[in-house]
């Protein structure tokens, strides 16, 4: 049977940046992920690395503050999937007064020692940023947050766990797990073999996202368990709505706001909602009022009115809100909530609510809990180790380029910019030698070489893997392309299957 320092349940942001945290602190770290990496709640968020200026308003200071800082550590670690965005918040003279919204901007600015990310300045409205808008809304003001690519993030932290040394074991499920003396006896089920094992571990980490309560009903035999809010959030992308690079932020009567951001080249991502769920959290889809929302919300700024035939896709995801008993789904705390239980022998630490934006601090506040429990190793380091890929300046993604455009002439500029914003310094890595053969292109510059990679190096066993979570084409494919592209899947995973695949 194999013994483990740490078993992580849960394959999420949280549960793949602890795994990276605790071994590379000299941990053994084990992790079961139900289905495919990040593909819960980590990977239908609105994409952002962001401070959460709406925040502000309900008084979470220390939160914003926190995500704040988080920002520039998070783009140096990993620039090649999160790049700073411009925001443009329009004045709305019936809502917020101007004079409100510069000292939440002026807090923006300095409370979280923003160093190279730009300051918030006053915008004309009556030029190129404003010409998608309603004439109507005159000036406004800019201000810097930045994007991330979610899914690939999670996925990067897993790389870097399987590179130190940590068991990852992708579609396994945690069948039960029980404290056995000062340890604890962890059930296992593989979902695609029906193979099943047993293995020990020290301390237990539930990171289960909107599971975790399931998991602490089910497995732990704690049927009364009830510590979350499940806040459901839906997204609708459209058609490319304006042709600048800065991303809208909209306020709106009811108080709550939405984003209207340039997305994966030739669409616009609009959202979110915010609404409590019940019911199976893999189950979420948008519903019909939150989609009528998020169009007439849109539509109260801009000046083309946002059309239902305009959508191109949406998703939704439940978010696990810590259950504070707040009286809005909007006003519930996105800070996270750490329960240490200790009570029978062997430690088990809960996890409640979280951001992506926090997810590195709340895995280093994790490790200071096992720590605590199993004796202290090595300090803190993830804030300043690159994530696969990330080696390289933040300012540094065209010198990236032109030097993959060496080394595959025969990829598209769009392909390569793809590669780039996505593996980073890998992209070299899968070029190797100049010239090399990339086998077929699957469709829209996703060549054989590069699955081949995924299936080797990123768990990707799915058409759904590779195209929503590891590589945001699916927008592109059409349905014989999937097809195609499933078959060749199956026998690439054929010759690569292994159990508990370890990256690189």
């Amino acid at each position: 049977m194999r013994h483990f320092d740490v078993f992580i349940i849960g394959g999420g942001i949280n549960g793949c940046g602890i795994a990276r945290d605790a071994v590379g602190r000299g941990y053994s770290v084990g992790l079961a992920e139900a289905k495919d990496l990040g593909s819960g709640t980590s990977s239908w968020s609105t994409k952002l690395i962001h401070g959460g200026l709406r925040y502000l308003e309900h008084h979470e200071f220390r939160l914003v503050r926190e995500a704040l800082m988080e920002r520039e550590v998070l783009w140096a670690i990993a620039p090649h999937i999160i790049q700073p965005l411009r925001f443009v918040l329009p004045h709305h003279s019936g809502l917020r007064p101007s004079w409100l919204l510069r000292l939440g901007l002026f807090l923006y600015d300095h409370l979280g020692g923003r160093k190279k990310l730009a300051a918030t300045k006053t915008v004309d409205l009556t030029g190129p940023l404003g010409a998608p808008l309603k004439r109507e809304f005159s000036k406004g003001f800019e201000y810097s947050d930045a994007r991330v690519d979610d899914t690939r993030l999670v996925v990067l932290n897993a790389r870097d766990a399987a590179k130190r040394g940590a068991t990852i074991q992708v579609r396994t499920r945690v069948t039960a797990a029980r404290r056995d003396g000062d340890g604890w006896l962890i059930s296992l089920e593989d979902a695609e073999t029906g193979a099943t094992e047993t293995v020990g571990a020290r301390f237990l980490v539930n990171a289960a996202g909107p599971w975790v309560d399931r998991v602490i009903q089910t497995a732990l035999s704690k049927p009364d368990a009830h510590n979350i809010r499940l806040v459901q959030g839906s997204h609708i992308v459209m058609r490319k709505l304006y042709d600048h690079d800065r991303a809208y932020i909209f306020q709106n009567a009811d108080g709550r706001i939405i984003f209207a951001i340039p997305y994966n080249d030739d669409f616009t991502l609009v959202g979110t909602t915010d609404r409590d769920y019940s019911g199976d959290p893999g189950q979420a889809a948008i519903s019909e009022e939150e989609t009528t929302y998020l169009l007439q919300a849109a539509s109260e700024y801009f000046a083309k009115p946002l059309r239902r035939e305009d959508i191109v896709w949406t998703f939704s995801g439940v978010r696990p809100l810590f259950d504070d008993h707040a009286s809005k789904a909007q006003e519930a705390t996105r800070d996270y909530v750490l329960k240490v239980d200790k009570s029978a022998g062997a430690p088990l630490l809960n996890i409640f609510g979280g951001k992506i934006t926090t997810y590195r601090r709340l895995a280093e506040d994790v490790v200071e809990a096992i720590e605590k429990a199993l004796g202290s190793r090595k300090g803190a380091w993830t804030g300043a180790a690159a994530l696969p890929g990330g080696d390289f300046p933040v300012d540094g993604l065209a010198a990236l380029e032109a030097r993959l455009a060496d080394a595959a002439p025969d990829l598209s500029p769009f392909t390569r910019a793809r590669l780039v914003r996505a593996y980073g310094t890998d992209a070299l890595a899968m070029a190797g030698e100049a010239g090399a053969d990339w086998g077929r292109d699957l469709g829209h510059g996703l060549t054989e070489r590069e699955v081949a990679w995924l299936v080797r190096n990123e768990w990707a066993r799915t058409a759904e893997d590779v195209l929503w979570r590891r590589s945001k084409l699916g927008l592109r494919f059409a349905p014989a392309e999937t097809a195609a592209l499933e078959d060749t899947l199956r026998a690439l995973v054929s010759r690569e299957r292994s159990p508990g695949l370890a990256a690189e």
